[in-house]
């Protein structure tokens, strides 16, 4: 590995460590997402009001996590229960509505709490809402209950709130049990419904609705407004209570692995500590690496070429004796390393061996050595006697090069 590429891993790690840092010490932001959701610690979760909910209800508080429709056919309808929703709207489909209606004629008790309530529910009980829509958030209301002793449980909602009221109702079947009051800029006072309990059939069935589910999060709870969220409760009956987690605007929906894992505080930090440990793993490992031998290439053999030139200036000074002689001592050394001959008597004896050695004939060979032996004779030759050895010693050495 390079200077240059520690450099850039060196960077990238700092960056990495200074991210996780800033990330661990910065202060978190709150989040005021809407979630009334029972796991949600966020100030308008309802983990607070889940954890008490035993208080209210007969047995084990139990936990829907499917639509009520699906989870109504495996519930055990043989003893009363109290279904309990509470969210900033409400949405049941055709089927939903129905499941809901037949659960509270057999007897039992639906809990509704939300600004907005959208389904065939509401066309069968004959209820209408409206939504104040004027400085949402900001508008100062006042929850009453309708019962003289529990006027000490009134509050004032000054802030995180949403103003819903209940603008028709039947009156043969509805009992009013809160009003919500409110002023306008003329400090004019304007009183509502807002919660109401309504009967169903002839088994005590009855639909508990009420229009401020802001009352029932963590951050009301938390401010003095207990009191009225536990008198609101307290008109369910004191039986089991299901305790409704589908129908929620914070309910958790995990798209990707990677979101799970950064939601989840323990693996998050598996996740981040694996990512720095790569990244070590590959600062020291490319430290201990060798670096990369560089290829060398393998020296060439110039002999031949070196043999040729020479031969060429041999050649070209008309030099034919000195190269004949080299010819003749190159192929006699040649015969000794291939054909194991002693070369030092070229006589008929010899002569007989080298033919059956090379694969030629008598005459081929008696010819070549007779040949060798003539040059060898002579002080000076010519060209053509050079020709004509070259001709002879590549004719006999044809099968074996």
């Amino acid at each position: 590995m390079d200077k240059r590429s520690k450099i850039a891993l060196y960077i990238i790690g700092a960056v990495i460590v200074f991210m996780m840092i800033a990330e661990v010490t910065k202060p978190k932001a709150l989040n005021w997402r809407d979630s009334y959701s029972a796991a949600d610690k966020i100030p308008l979760g309802c983990y607070i009001l889940y954890n008490e909910l035993e208080t209210f209800s007969k047995g084990e508080v139990l936990v829907s996590e499917q639509s009520i429709y699906e989870y109504l056919k495996k519930v055990d309808t043989l003893t009363s229960k109290s279904l309990v929703f509470i969210n900033n709207y409400i949405n049941l489909d055709g089927e939903e509505s129905k499941a809901l209606m037949d659960f509270v004629e057999r007897g039992n008790t639906v809990f509704i709490s939300g600004n907005f309530f959208y389904g065939n529910v509401l066309d069968s009980l004959n209820i209408s809402i409206e939504r104040q829509y004027s400085n949402l958030y900001t508008k100062k209301s006042e929850s009453k209950f309708t019962s003289p002793s529990l006027q000490k449980n009134n509050r004032i909602f000054k802030d995180v709130i949403e103003n819903s009221h209940f603008v028709s109702v039947d009156s043969l079947k509805t009992t009013i049990l809160g009003t919500l009051t409110t002023k306008d800029e003329d400090d004019n006072e304007e009183t509502n419904t807002n919660f109401i309990k309504v009967a169903v059939g002839d088994n005590n069935g009855q639909f508990i609705l009420h229009t401020n589910p802001f009352a029932f999060t963590n951050y009301h709870l938390m401010d003095d407004k207990e009191d009225y969220a536990a008198t609101v409760l307290s008109y369910l009956p004191k039986q089991q209570i299901i305790w409704d987690n589908h129908y929620k605007s914070g309910r958790k929906v995990i798209t990707s692995p990677l979101r799970y894992i950064l939601k989840n505080t323990a693996l998050k930090w598996a996740f981040y500590i694996s990512l720095f440990g790569l990244i070590l793993f590959v600062l020291f490992r490319g430290k201990r690496t060798q670096r990369i031998i560089p290829v060398i290439n393998k020296l060439e053999n110039s002999t031949v070429d070196f043999t040729r030139t020479i031969g060429e200036l041999y050649y070209q000074y008309g030099d034919f004796t000195n190269i004949i002689d080299k010819k003749i001592q190159y192929f006699l050394e040649f015969v000794r390393t291939n054909y194991y001959l002693d070369t030092n008597q070229l006589n008929t004896t010899f002569i007989d061996k080298l033919a059956i050695k090379s694969s030629n004939t008598i005459e081929t060979t008696k010819a070549l050595v007779d040949y060798l032996v003539f040059l060898k004779s002579k002080n000076n030759h010519t060209e053509q006697e050079l020709i004509e050895l070259n001709k002879k010693i590549e004719h006999f050495t044809k099968y074996k090069l």
